[in-house]
């Protein structure tokens, strides 16, 4: 029977053959009869075997996907593999937004929907060969009065997981996976448009004030909230312990260390990569960021550091999208002579670029969503940028604009009461102080 049915896969995998090297149906016959000679399956099976060991794996040259030599080579174009992972890990960060829990009647309002088993199953990624084993969470430096009366700031934010028996003989290595989603929150929003440089902090013997880093993300990645349910400790210490521990239960395995986030949650990326960087671990263990649709993190200074410490980051931004523009619009690396000759805080981006070009002028929202950049990586050559400069932004948004009809006056009075809700949110942080835990 057996035989039987490899024989049948056979003659399916033959005819498929002989139509591809046949255009017409009169040369049909003739492909067949080559084909089947003993010349003509020898000649097959050497091609298949030649296009077998030509065809990149994984498992080869997984430290080149993951940025060993910066992706030298890799970039421009965009190296099929690459897009493959690049994707792989984007997909992961999609999870989280599915899995986040935006129903404020629900009991888990602002948490996961689900269980660490069930939630690669219930997005539809149970075949990902990865299992999740911890939830991680973060508390915004704001605190807002919840509809159920929950006194608990931390959010949800994302996960760690780690690749099966499976993936590992598919990868060529253990992967230890953070997944990292972006703002949803309005706590999340105001912290992130807290933009003003301090420094990190984050080494345990070496304090360098010259790395600094945006203080709405710093304060997103150390401050915790002593009455959550669900998690203990400050985002940092959740991630750190947990990367540790699974660490010391695969100590002899070859590992990788891989970080995704989109927006926020990239930010949150770059910063446990350096701090795992600072800690040592980047020697034994290599340290890639994907980062999608991500702002600046921190100063030239913090960017110098990463680059010494060889924390890998490679930055996927779509060129219309203006979060990975901020902040930092003005002073930022390409005007790093200016801002050092009048000692100007000036922000930088870290890492390789993957540039992407897509834009729907109905959604202009569209340009910093994180599927539509998966979508996007998965349509090349509509939205891989090759070479453009991106300022076509600022004609496709005039041609939006022109197309709206806005009252002048209601938008003045949003922008009124805008500014009168920031003032008031500083004022109340005034009065009650951030929590660290020291």
């Amino acid at each position: 029977m057996a035989s039987s049915v490899q024989a049948s896969k056979q003659s399916i995998a033959l005819h498929e053959f002989c139509c591809r090297r046949s255009r017409t149906p009169a040369l049909y016959g003739v492909a067949f009869r080559r084909a089947t000679s003993p010349v003509g399956v020898q000649k097959v099976a050497v091609r298949r075997a030649v296009a077998a060991e030509c065809r990149p794996s994984l498992a080869r040259m997984w430290r080149e996907i993951q940025g060993s030599d910066n992706w030298d080579g890799l970039v421009e174009p965009l190296n099929p593999l690459l897009r493959d992972e690049i994707v792989r890990y984007g997909e992961f960060v999609v999870a989280c937004y599915k899995a986040f829990d935006l129903d404020p009647r629900s009991k888990r309002h602002l948490n996961c929907k689900y269980g660490k088993k069930s939630l690669l199953p219930e997005v539809g990624m149970a075949s990902t060969g990865y299992e999740i084993t911890k939830y991680i969470y973060a508390t915004p430096d704001i605190s807002f009065p919840a509809q159920n009366g929950s006194t608990c700031r931390s959010r949800w934010i994302g996960y760690t997981a780690i690749s099966s028996d499976d993936e590992v003989r598919r990868l060529g290595r253990r992967d230890i996976l953070v997944a990292l989603r972006g703002t949803v929150t309005l706590a999340e929003w105001i912290a992130n448009f807290m933009s003003a440089l301090t420094p990190a902090r984050l080494d345990p013997n070496d304090p360098r004030p010259g790395v600094k880093v945006e203080s709405g993300f710093l304060s997103l990645y150390t401050s915790y909230d002593s009455n959550s349910r669900f998690s203990s400790g400050s985002c940092r210490e959740q991630m750190l312990a947990e990367v540790s521990r699974i660490i010391n239960t695969y100590k002899d395995d070859f590992l990788s260390i891989t970080l995704a986030g989109h927006s926020m949650g990239s930010s949150l990326a770059v910063l446990f990569g350096y701090d795992l960087a600072e800690l040592g671990l980047s020697q034994a263990t290599p340290i890639t960021v994907y980062s999608f649709g991500g702002p600046r993190i921190g100063n030239l200074g913090f960017k110098e550091r990463c680059e010494e410490l060889g924390v890998k980051v490679l930055r996927v931004v779509n060129v219309n999208d203006p979060i990975t523009k901020m902040p930092g619009v003005l002073l930022n690396e390409h005007l790093r002579a200016v801002a050092e000759k009048y000692e100007l805080p000036c922000y930088a981006h870290v890492g390789v670029e993957v540039a992407l070009d897509f834009f729907e002028m109905n959604n202009p929202v569209h340009v910093h969503d994180m599927e539509a950049y998966v979508r996007a990586l998965k349509r090349p050559k509509e939205a891989t940028n090759q070479g453009n400069s991106g300022t076509n932004l600022v004609s496709k948004a005039r041609r939006f604009w022109r197309g709206q009809n806005f009252d002048a006056w209601q938008w003045q009075e949003a922008a009124t009461h805008l500014g009168n809700l920031v003032k008031s949110l500083r004022a109340g942080r005034q009065i009650e102080p951030r929590v660290h835990r020291r």
